[in-house]
């Protein structure tokens, strides 16, 4: 595994751009898989730069992402669609019908997990993850459990993740308590993944996940096994972190 150190949040979103742009370079063609929440935000803010400056186009690009809210559709404003058109899709050129985020109003959640991991067969998987890491070791929606789940599949959230998503709904009887999410196997059958992290409150995670015993207790540290794995943190969440470090 790859980790690189960096001074700060804009410094760490500034290195993942990179690393995600030199794959849209190289393979314009490519399948990027793409995570929501605050972490990426600066990420995807530095490609629409780049983008605007004429240095990216993602005409050919096809996008998959991790996960969504079931129960919430599309044009929610908390919604995962929604988060990506307003941080990314709309910004740039790339064409939405290579956007795919799971069918949050698919009420059949047999059927909305295996159209899912049907897009992702019929594009021949993902050549570039993108992950956050949850306070809990969760990646997607993988929450700890007693076994990886392997496809795409329906999850209850835990109490942990439904709080921490609390802020953004007016009450918590708004927010969701269910997500449909990308499984382990198609995040570990990615060619390449780059986990990014930033903050002190996850120097804790990031040690038991890259440093621990491998188990679905903790699912990110299934992401050991993987071949191909940059870290991309801040000084504050790498901390903890006794490993070899790139510094930014």
């Amino acid at each position: 595994m790859k980790v690189y150190q960096e001074k700060d949040y804009e410094q760490v979103s500034r290195r993942a751009a990179n690393i995600i742009a030199a794959q849209v370079i190289i393979k314009p063609d490519c399948v990027l898989g793409l995570a929501t929440g605050s972490t990426p935000v600066g990420t995807y803010e530095e490609l629409v730069r780049r983008y605007q400056e004429g240095d990216l186009d993602f005409s050919a690009v096809h996008s998959i992402n991790l996960d969504e809210y079931r129960g919430i559709g599309a044009d929610h404003e908390q919604s995962y669609r929604y988060f990506m058109n307003s941080h990314l899709f709309d910004a740039v050129n790339i064409d939405k019908k290579n956007t795919f985020v799971p069918d949050g109003m698919e009420q059949d959640s047999e059927k909305a997990c295996r159209d899912y991991d049907e897009i992702i067969r019929a594009h021949g998987g993902i050549d570039l993850q993108i992950l956050g890491l949850g306070h809990n070791g969760h990646i997607g929606f993988n929450e700890p459990d007693d076994t990886f789940a392997k496809g795409t599949h329906c999850v209850k959230l835990s109490e942990s993740t439904i709080s921490a998503n609390a802020r953004f709904f007016a009450s918590m009887d708004e927010v969701p308590k269910e997500a449909y999410t990308m499984g382990i196997r198609s995040i570990m059958q990615a060619k390449k993944i780059v986990v990014i992290v930033n903050g002190e409150g996850k120097k804790d995670i990031v040690k038991e996940a890259f440093l621990g015993p491998v188990t679905p207790r903790v699912p990110a540290s299934v992401l050991q096994l993987h071949p191909d794995v940059t870290l991309v943190g801040d000084e504050a969440a790498l901390s903890e972190y006794q490993g070899s470090i790139l510094k930014g």
